[in-house]
């Protein structure tokens, strides 16, 4: 079994490094596809393969799928430049390219470092995401945020984690929201899905709750609070966008004669 690691890149300078260092020994090939990068991603990237494409930014999902399409083996490992290989996740995958496996992908629970902890609760743990796959039998869908890889076939568990170093600081992670929230709203406006009030006042407070109480995100400390209030300032902000975006397209309406 060989394995080809795909990775996308925008401004990734700070994390490309230690991403593709945890790769090595694993993948048997390295495909980046940067878009454009004004720092030196693609130059560092550049120090582990030869296989880096630079490509116009269209969204996660076109990315990645234009990524897989370059790659030259069957099994492909799906990478973040902000994600490692936890030394237990990689013994995994190096006992399974001793071997063919019979089913299509394979999925891996995923842990944050965030705010200097590991998140165990707060509905971030285990955030269960399928990277290991078969590229004929997976594409990658969505238009805006939040892409998911469809699969055709079975998907089996490994227990290894894939360590995530998403947020840099508690201002990194409000400006990330920032930028989803709009891509959110663009996606529920496409779908033609309005703003109810009580999804502004009800839902916020909701979510706050769901993360900090009911997923154990108080046993997460000082960071499972700002996680917390910080997942019900998203869906507030997402929710407002599109109030905004609805309300724009009313006073760009033409009057009635």
């Amino acid at each position: 079994m060989q394995i080809s690691a795909v990775l996308i890149t925008f401004n990734e300078e700070h994390n490309i490094e230690a991403a593709l260092r945890s790769l090595e020994g694993v993948a048997d090939e390295i495909v980046v596809v940067d878009s454009h990068s004004a720092d030196r991603t693609a130059k560092i990237a550049r120090k582990f393969t030869d296989r880096v494409f630079e490509r116009t930014w269209t969204n996660y999902a076109d990315q990645k799928n234009f990524g897989d399409e370059q790659t030259r083996h069957l099994w492909i490992l799906s990478l973040d430049a902000d994600e490692r290989l936890s030394p237990e996740l990689r013994a995994e995958i190096l006992a399974l390219k001793d071997g063919t496996p019979d089913c299509a992908a394979f999925s891996m629970p995923r842990r944050v470092f965030y705010l200097g902890r590991w998140i165990r609760h707060s509905g971030w743990y285990p955030d269960r995401r399928i990277r290991l796959f078969r590229r004929d039998a997976a594409r990658w869908e969505g238009a805006y945020v939040h892409e998911r890889l469809a699969v055709s076939g079975d998907v089996r568990p490994l227990s290894g984690d894939l360590q995530h170093f998403t947020y840099r600081s508690i201002a990194d992670h409000v400006a990330r929201i920032n930028t989803f929230s709009e891509l959110g709203a663009q996606k529920l406006y496409a779908a033609r899905r309005k703003a109810r009030w009580t999804q502004l006042v009800f839902l916020p407070p909701a979510r706050f709750l769901k993360s900090y109480v009911v997923r154990l995100g108080f046993l997460d400390g000082f960071a499972g609070l700002v996680i917390a209030v910080l997942t019900g300032y998203a869906i507030f902000l997402r929710y407002a966008k599109l109030r905004e975006i609805w309300e724009k397209g009313k006073r760009l309406e033409p009057l009635s004669d």
